[in-house]
C-alpha cells in the first residue's frame, strides 16, 4: 500500500514538474517579457543618468572629481539601485506595452480561440515574474548594499553630502544587565571620549568600568575589540570595593560603531543578513532606533513579489482588443502602478509615524494591490 501511494505522489509530482516547462506559447511570450522589460529599464535609466549628470555637473567639476570615480563608484552603483527600486513599474510597462501590441495584431484573440484560456495564458507571464523577483531580491538583499556604501561615500567625497560622523551623549545597554555611556563618539577616528560601562546584577550594580579614550580596533580578526586608555574598575562585592586601574587595556565589548552613530539611509547599506542580526541584536539592547531597520527588511521580501501583482494588473488591462486604442486603460493603469510604488516609499512613515507594525506597512501595498489584481483578473478576458 505504501508504495501505491508513493508512486502516486511521484506521478502527481512529475506531472507538476512537467506543467511548469514552457512550451513554445510560453517561450514566445517569457522572450517579449524579459525583452520589453529590459529595454524599457534600459531608456529609462538611460534617461535618468543624463539628468542626473546635468543636474551635478557643477558639483563635479567644483570637486575635481576624477572620471574613473564618477564611472565605476558612482554611476556603476547608481544604475542597479535606481533600477532595482523603480522595477515594478518597468515590469507594469513591459506588460502593458507587449500585451497591447498583441491584442491589437489579434494575437490574444488567435491564441484564446485555439482553446487557451486567460489563466493558461497567464503562465509565461508568471514565469517570467518569478525570474524577475528573484532577481530583484538578490539585488536588494546582497548585491546593492555593497554598492551602496560606495556610491554613499563617493557623494560625501565629491556632492557634499555630508554624513553624520559623531553622537553626542550616547547610551545603550550592550549586554544584558550592562549598560554602556559615552560622553562623544567620533566615527571618523572610531574613537569615543569619556566612557563607562556599569555591571548590573539584581539590580545591584557590580562592576564600574571608566576610561577617558575608547578605540574601535578595525584591523582585529575577531568583532566588539576595544582598546579602551586611562582605565579605572571597581568592583563590588557586598560592603568591599576593589579598585584597579592602567594606562591601556585591550577589551571585548558588544556594540560596534555602527550602534553608535545612525546615519540618514543607513539601513540600506547592510545585507538582509547582516540587517536580521543587527535588528535582532538592537531589540535585545531595547533599542527604539530599529524600526527603519525592519521597514527595510521586510520590503526588499515584499518588494519581490511586486512584479506578480502588477504583471497581473497590467495583463488583465490590456489583453482585450479595443475600438480607439489603449489610452484610457493605459493611463489607469500607470495611475494604479505610481500609486503603488508611492505607497512603497511611504510605507516607512506608517511604522515610524503612525505606530504601525513593520511588517504590516512594508506589506501594506502589496495587500491592497493584490485586491486590485484580483478584481481585473476576474474582469479580464474569457
Amino acid at each position: 500500500m505504501e508504495k501505491i501511494h508513493y508512486r502516486k505522489y511521484a506521478e502527481k509530482a512529475i506531472k507538476v514538474l512537467k506543467s511548469l516547462v514552457p512550451g513554445r506559447l510560453d517561450r514566445y511570450i517569457i522572450g517579449k517579457f524579459i525583452g520589453t522589460y529590459f529595454f524599457s529599464i534600459l531608456l529609462i535609466i538611460s534617461i535618468s543618468v543624463v539628468v542626473d549628470f546635468n543636474e551635478n555637473l557643477n558639483k563635479f567639476e567644483q570637486y575635481h572629481t576624477p572620471w574613473k570615480a564618477l564611472v565605476f563608484d558612482y554611476y556603476a552603483n547608481f544604475i542597479p539601485y535606481f533600477a532595482n527600486l523603480f522595477s515594478p513599474l518597468f515590469v507594469f510597462i513591459a506588460v502593458i506595452f507587449f500585451t497591447s501590441k498583441m491584442a491589437g495584431n489579434s494575437e490574444i484573440i488567435s491564441i484564446m480561440a485555439a482553446g487557451v484560456s486567460f489563466k493558461r495564458l497567464m503562465k509565461p507571464y508568471m514565469l517570467s515574474c518569478v525570474f524577475i523577483s528573484v532577481l530583484n531580491y538578490c539585488l536588494s538583499a546582497y548585491v546593492i548594499p555593497h554598492g551602496t556604501v560606495i556610491r554613499q561615500n563617493f557623494e560625501a567625497l565629491y556632492k557634499n553630502n555630508k554624513k553624520n560622523t559623531s553622537a553626542e551623549n550616547v547610551q545603550l545597554q550592550v549586554e544584558k544587565g550592562v549598560i554602556a555611556y559615552m560622553q562623544h563618539y567620533d566615527n571618523i577616528r572610531k574613537r569615543g571620549y569619556g566612557f563607562c560601562l556599569d555591571k548590573f546584577e539584581n539590580k545591584k550594580l557590580v562592576s564600574h568600568f571608566t576610561a577617558t579614550e575608547i578605540q574601535y580596533d578595525t584591523i582585529s580578526d575577531f568583532k566588539y575589540h576595544w582598546k579602551a586608555r586611562n582605565w579605572k574598575i571597581r568592583n563590588m562585592k557586598g560592603m568591599r570595593e576593589t579598585i584597579t586601574s592602567g594606562a591601556e587595556i585591550d577589551t571585548l565589548i558588544a556594540m560596534e560603531p555602527t550602534d553608535l552613530v545612525y546615519s540618514r539611509g543607513q539601513q540600506e547599506t547592510f545585507t538582509s543578513p547582516q540587517l536580521a542580526e543587527y535588528i535582532s541584536k538592537q531589540l535585545d539592547r531595547g533599542s527604539s532606533n530599529v524600526v527603519r531597520y525592519q521597514v527595510e527588511y521586510h520590503k526588499r521580501i515584499a518588494t519581490s513579489f511586486a512584479s506578480f501583482i502588477l504583471t497581473i494588473i497590467g495583463a488583465s488591462l490590456s489583453a482585450r482588443k479595443r475600438k480607439g486604442g489603449m489610452g484610457m486603460y493605459l493611463g489607469l493603469g500607470l495611475v494604479l502602478s505610481f500609486v503603488y510604488i508611492m505607497l512603497q516609499t511611504v510605507s516607512s512613515s506608517f511604522a515610524i509615524n503612525a505606530g504601525v507594525s513593520p511588517m504590516l506597512s512594508a506589506w501594506m501595498p502589496n495587500i491592497i494591490f493584490a485586491v486590485v489584481a484580483y478584481f481585473c483578473y476576474c474582469k479580464a478576458p474569457n
